[in-house]
């Protein structure tokens, strides 16, 4: 339908409002609301576009009382009847007040009897009871203005609104409150139950800089006023929660409160935390027979059944199972975790393949201080290499060929190495991995290092393992394998994951409410990649990355976690280098070439991710980049755009505000500025997320192809007599008690399951038009023109995974690389690019 055009009315007029408020059983709309109550109802408003000619006020608005009239399964529909004057002119907006007892949930308006057809008000908002919140709600039109295009009689609301939507910074936040506002990560330790939980607070300075979250204002801890005390919800606006479809299919199939039932479940199952696996045939337990879950205390296995009905499974009368889905990979091949070609290939095609670099320079060094860690000088020598890079005589020689990559987690994790090993149950090298390209175009692992700084008055250790055949070097290098597998693993949750996509989103969630008018057309663009992030995010702090939660319990960096994550934020982390051709040449990845498709050569050409990342990410910026063109043709309009101007400076000043003054930060003066800055985020909160998070299970489902933890240090250490016999002995017992312990595995395997699994109501990019987008023929017609590309690439990535020639997504045993695909069923399947962080 079109909608209004600017004519004025000169003849009075009929029009009709049909209003949709979905019906939520349990939640907001209640039964009460439903079967109706004699004399409440919802009051709209209608609010025209123009002033008054001869006062230049606004004009009155017009009034009516909404009436039930159909009720369907999930939805109410109410109707209102409006007479307008003559000379009133266009509908721009519809205040709303909601008279019922209970907040309500509304969906759209639709108005009819305009001569040049409906207008339409999408609100997919709720709408609290004019008792607990006296001030009108506003919904605005699907036309998009920039602030000097705004028609007069609207101006008025479109600033209250945001003033509205900012708040003041004082005062707790209730869950109905709609206000978006900073602070410091200070909620992610727990002082007042247990000074040993205390965390250090991330964010507002130099030592521990990190982007800002959502501020709750709850009371702060009696053990320490920095801190916020933690309570059994945190507040996010109301409009960010789950809608109730995905709200239920989190609470059963994704990470809720539920977790922490996860845990205590696990606890009194296992009173022995640290019990590992005595054979891998106890492993493959997990997947034939299950888990056995022992009576729980309370409503523990009720609890686990909420969270994980789809692993739990009945037994008989007086037993349950927690059992898991055998992995596609170990379907394919039983030991495909123990293949060197399968570790180096997951690092382009696997759950991180942000990790991989070119090697860039001989010999390797450590920037960090000799004099706290020990001599900068890596042990991996020309001796080491030159035996098995075929077809190359020296490293120099390959390396100018761009043959050698590597995994770097030695300058990153060595600072940690000896706060880590003061806990118990975990162990800490820093490490590095270097791979040779064939000329098949796979990887070869070369050699691992790992370093142990001077500590404890010990000097630094240091040492290469190397493939071998068999016999002890074959367990050395398995062992070896393992260090680096934990390493990549915790950097790829921490950083890869959690920080690079659903941290530094944040900021950018709070700002575009904050600044940016919902009539806005950047807006309108960013909000679906926005959606749900932060209700996932602080989900993520109730349960996942707070102290003594998942990440704590489970991965190598134990405690040290979330400070962790802050260190790579400081030193790792640039706006600028997030999109994906700008993240491919700073690893070395790839290079610019005007001639090559997408602007760009490849290092490694059969790069699955690259390869599908880059198809992807062309499609997001052309999308992004009719879309800013069509509202700003010139630089002069971005300038003078006061709403993108602040948004943009709050964003960098606020809630990035520890890295403001980097110079890394891009202008916003013109288009291109305004076009790369949105597609960036947009690539991130879809197709990186994907990337990092879709396939968790698929890879991480085996423990032992990425285990999150190695318990013991390689035996090779400062070995006793008695440790290093041990390993002579029984060298794959060695490998077991090194593996995460039961309760660590299989807390982790849950929830990578859950992390993988797409919500049934999921959103795919591409597959679904904003109605605000359908009002504008050209931006239609260019997100039809986008939707049809991400139809193309499913196709193309078909192809691909189908063609024997790229190795490194097609063979025996390998997983078809499908991250990129845009859409997906439900469930865990490896594949779907979502327009937002949903998970």
């Amino acid at each position: 339908m079109m909608a209004a055009t600017s004519r004025t009315n000169t003849k009075s007029q009929t029009v009709k409002a049909f209003v949709s408020v979905k019906k939520e059983s349990g939640a907001g709309l209640l039964t009460n609301l439903v079967s109706g109550i004699v004399g409440k109802t919802l009051v709209l408003e209608l609010v025209s576009e123009e002033l008054d000619p001869k006062s230049n006020s606004e004009k009155t608005t017009r009034k009516a009382d909404a009436n039930k009239i159909q009720e369907k399964e999930n939805e109410v529909q109410y109707e209102a009847t409006f007479q307008l004057p003559a000379g009133f002119g266009n509908v721009g907006a519809v205040l709303v007040e909601n008279e019922y007892p209970n907040e309500v949930f509304l969906r759209k308006i639709v108005l009819e009897g305009f001569p040049d057809g409906h207008v339409h008000l999408t609100c997919e908002s709720w709408v609290q009871p004019k008792h607990d919140s006296p001030l009108k709600r506003v919904f605005f039109t699907e036309k998009s203005y920039l602030p000097t295009q705004t028609p007069s009689g609207l101006r008025r609301l479109r600033e209250e609104e945001l003033v509205l939507l900012r708040g003041n910074g004082e005062g707790v936040r209730k869950s109905s409150d709609r206000i978006y506002d900073y602070d410091v990560y200070n909620d992610l330790g727990d002082p007042n139950t247990n000074i040993d939980l205390k965390r250090p607070i991330l964010g507002g300075s130099k030592q521990f800089p990190y982007p800002r979250r959502c501020r709750t204002g709850r009371k702060h801890s009696d053990a320490d006023p920095l801190y916020e005390t933690r309570s059994s919800s945190f507040y996010v606006p109301r409009d960010e929660a789950f809608a109730k479809i995905k709200q239920t299919q989190f609470d059963t199939t994704t990470l809720s409160s539920g977790v922490r039932a996860v845990l205590e479940s696990f606890d009194a199952i296992l009173t022995n935390t640290n019990l590992g696996f005595e054979s891998f045939e106890d492993i493959d337990t997990l997947y034939k027979e299950g888990f056995h879950l022992p009576p729980l205390k309370g409503n523990g296995l009720n609890l686990l059944q909420r969270v994980v009905p789809h692993l739990i499974k009945a037994a008989n009368d007086s037993q349950n199972l927690l059992r898991f889905d055998t992995p596609e990979a170990v379907q394919r091949d039983k030991f495909f975790w123990l293949s060197d070609e399968e570790f180096a290939r997951e690092t382009l095609a696997g759950v991180n393949p942000y990790g991989i670099q070119l090697v860039k320079e001989w010999p390797l060094r450590s920037k960090l201080d000799p004099q706290i860690y020990g001599p900068q000088e890596s042990a991996i020598t020309d001796e080491v290499i030159e035996s098995q890079i075929i077809g190359y005589s020296t490293v120099e020689e390959a390396i100018k060929e761009k043959k050698l990559f590597m995994l770097d987690y030695h300058d990153l994790f060595l600072p940690y190495v000896s706060k880590v090993r003061k806990i118990e149950g975990t162990t800490l090298y820093g490490s590095r991995t270097l791979f040779f390209l064939t000329k098949e175009g796979t990887l070869k692992p070369l050699a691992i290092e790992l370093t142990r700084p001077a500590m404890d008055g010990k000097p630094q250790w240091k040492q290469v393992f190397t493939p071998a055949p068999h016999s002890i070097g074959l367990w050395l290098w398995r062992l070896a394998k393992t260090h680096v597998l934990a390493h990549d693993s915790g950097y790829h949750e921490l950083i890869s994951h959690w920080l690079r996509t659903h941290c530094v989103i944040e900021p950018f969630v709070i700002a575009t409410n904050r600044q940016l008018s919902a009539m806005h057309p950047i807006y309108r663009l960013l909000n679906p990649h926005l959606r749900y992030t932060m209700e996932i995010n602080a989900l993520g702090r109730e349960v996942l990355i707070n102290a003594n939660g998942v990440i704590e319990t489970s991965f190598f960096t134990r405690k040290y976690s979330m400070e962790l994550s802050s260190v790579a934020y400081d030193q790792l982390w640039q706006f600028d280098l997030q999109s994906l051709p700008n993240d491919l040449i700073h690893r070395g990845m790839a290079v610019e070439d005007p001639n090559a498709p997408h602007g760009l050569k490849l290092t490694i050409e059969d790069y699955p991710f690259a390869n599908d990342g880059l198809i992807v990410w062309d499609a997001i910026k052309q999308w992004v980049t009719d879309y800013v063109n069509h509202y700003y043709p010139s630089f002069d309009v971005i300038e003078s755009d006061h709403e993108l101007q602040s948004w943009w400076t709050e964003i960098r000043m606020v809630g990035h505000g520890d890295k403001f003054e980097e110079l890394w930060w891009p202008n916003l003066k013109t288009p291109e500025d305004l076009i790369d800055i949105v597609a960036t985020v947009a690539w991130v909160a879809s197709a990186h997320h994907a990337a990092t998070n879709f396939a968790q299970y698929a890879y991480g489902g085996y423990f032992p192809n990425r285990p999150t933890i190695a318990r013991n240090k390689m035996p090779t250490e400062d070995p006793t007599k008695e440790e290093w016999e041990k390993f002579l002995n029984k060298p794959e017992q060695t490998l077991l008690e090194c593996f995460p312990s039961q309760i660590q595995a299989t807390l982790v395997m849950v929830i990578l399951n859950l992390l993988s699994y797409h919500s049934p109501d999921e959103e795919y990019l591409g597959q679904y038009m904003e109605p605000s987008w359908a009002e504008n023929p050209t931006i239609k017609e260019s997100f039809e023109r986008f939707s049809g590309r991400l139809k193309e690439i499913e196709g193309i990535i078909d192809s691909r995974n189908a063609d024997s020639n790229l190795k490194n997504r097609h063979g025996a045993g390998v997983i078809p690389y499908e991250l990129m695909k845009p859409l997906s069923r439900p469930g865990v399947t490896g594949k779907g690019v979502p327009y937002s962080i949903t998970i």
